[in-house]
């Protein structure tokens, strides 16, 4: 089935930071991809705004290296390459001080979407707000684009918002979570709120738990410095499985618009219990003879900060009282997986006596790699000789199915970018949303910090400390397999 692509208005995009990691190895190859799908309008344009001395050519030369290196070669086609570098404009630009910003407001069109997307670090996202209005660069169709992590703890988001408040609607301010724009998390949504088979199901009295899993095979490789001063509860907990556990465990929205869909997660925030210390685990990697430790990859040897953390959360409503969360997140573990796993509860009794022990069903969405859905199914196994039961998986992956050839299912950058476009904030954070999750995120970070509470540590390419084994086991249940 090949995808529907709808294109969408006329547009400027400025990103500001247009030379940096982002900018040339996501958003700038995503707009390519775009282009190439026949999203992207005849006279849209690209401006890329940051501190390097290059010219025209030289800034197109660059960019055409990073499609090379960024875009397989399937999806790479000359025409479309020298197309999408004609959209292309560079302005050297100083964040903080006056030098580009006048030619800035001159090269952007009137009567067309103005997007400007903050690819910087978080500390320019108050100065570059401020500058996009001294210099009358805004209007009522400019949007911004602001990446994670918005806030370091609820302080300063609140401080950060109230900033971008005073120059902005919150309707003009697009908070990014890249997990939200994948393909099975949105596909999440659709499989509880346009099926009549689970949403019936989706409650406590028939799921046993739901685990949220986002495993990384790596370490923090060259983002010591920044990782040392913010650790896995902030890096990945506030953010990325907030999300994940908010869609999964929100009421259906009355429509599927913004509004609706982002106070239903903000009444999941809302109902977080408080987490008590023996609920929660931090962990941190030690070196094996081949591998560094994260203190030496950090290049901070008395470092505490964690890179494995693990969470049982209780919601206090209807649906999931007696239905536990269970999040983790870890750097060096075994594989490279993100997945929320729906674990239902085991059959009542049963009646099969050559297979006494039947298993409950899950539900697997899986985010990365190889994106999907399957549904563990027992079933009779194959063969004479009595009713012998086996688990098989029920496959609903459907990238085979829906993947286009030439241009494959769209990446979530690519796909965020142009909500941002169309306006539609379905798929982005609210302001108070981000705020409520600081606020149960640091009463935990609260706790340790008064306990001085240190990280247990964990050997590189397993699953994470054995507390985390624990946090399960003294509740008769086990974490899945990272594989």
């Amino acid at each position: 089935m090949a995808t529907q692509t709808i294109p969408v208005e006329d547009f400027d995009l400025v990103i500001i930071g247009g030379t940096g990691d982002l900018a040339t190895r996501k958003i700038l190859p995503g707009l390519y991809r775009r282009l190439c799908a026949g999203q992207m309008p005849p006279n849209a344009r690209i401006i890329a705004a940051a501190r390097s001395d290059y010219s025209q050519t030289e800034f197109k030369d660059f960019i055409k290296k990073a499609l090379e290196n960024y875009v397989k070669s399937i999806k790479r086609n000359e025409k479309n390459i020298a197309l999408f570098l004609e959209r292309l404009i560079y302005i050297k630009l100083d964040a903080l001080g006056d030098e580009g910003w006048k030619e800035l407001a001159e090269s952007l069109r009137k009567d067309v979407i103005h997007a400007f997307y903050f690819s910087v670090g978080p500390s320019l996202f108050a100065p570059l707000a401020e500058r996009l209005m001294k210099y009358k660069i805004t209007d009522d169709k400019t949007r911004i684009v602001v990446e994670k992590p918005f806030g370091r703890d609820l302080a300063s988001a609140q401080v950060l918002n109230s900033v971008l408040a005073k120059c902005f609607r919150e309707d003009q301010i697009f908070r990014i979570d890249h997990y939200l724009g994948k393909e099975t998390v949105q596909n999440l949504m659709a499989l509880r709120f346009a099926n009549a088979l689970f949403e019936p199901l989706w409650n406590s009295q028939h799921i046993d738990h739901v685990q949220i899993t986002v495993a990384e095979s790596l370490g923090v490789e060259g983002r010591g410095a920044y990782y040392d001063k913010s650790g896995a509860m902030r890096d990945m907990v506030q953010n990325h499985l907030m999300q994940l556990l908010c869609l999964t465990a929100m009421e259906p929205p009355s429509t599927f618009d913004a509004a609706s869909v982002r106070d239903e997660k903000l009444k999941v925030i809302k109902a977080l219990e408080t987490i008590e210390l023996n609920d929660v685990v931090r962990g941190q990697y030690r070196a094996d003879g081949k591998a560094d430790s994260y203190q030496d990859e950090s290049g901070n040897p008395d470092s505490t900060t964690e890179s494995f953390i693990a969470l049982k959360v209780n919601i206090s409503n209807w649906r999931w009282v007696g239905a536990p969360f269970y999040l983790r997140t870890g750097k060096k573990l075994r594989n490279r997986v993100s997945e929320i796993a729906i674990v239902f509860k085991d059959p009542p009794h049963s009646i099969f006596t050559d297979s006494p022990d039947l298993k409950g069903n899950i539900l697997t969405i899986r985010l990365q790699p190889d994106e999907g859905i399957n549904l563990s199914m027992t079933i009779k196994e194959p063969g004479p000789g009595g009713m012998r039961l086996t688990e098989v998986p029920l496959d609903m992956t459907f990238a085979e199915h829906l993947d286009d050839d030439d241009l494959g299912m769209p990446d979530a950058y690519e796909r965020l970018i142009m909500d941002v476009i169309r306006g539609n904030q379905t798929l982005f954070m609210r302001g108070d949303e981000v705020e409520a999750a600081w606020g149960w995120v640091d009463r935990i970070i609260k706790q340790w910090e008064e306990k001085s509470l240190k990280p247990v540590l964990y050997d590189v390419g397993g699953n994470g400390p054995d507390d985390s084994l624990m946090l399960l086991h003294r509740d008769g249940r086990r974490w899945r397999e990272v594989s």
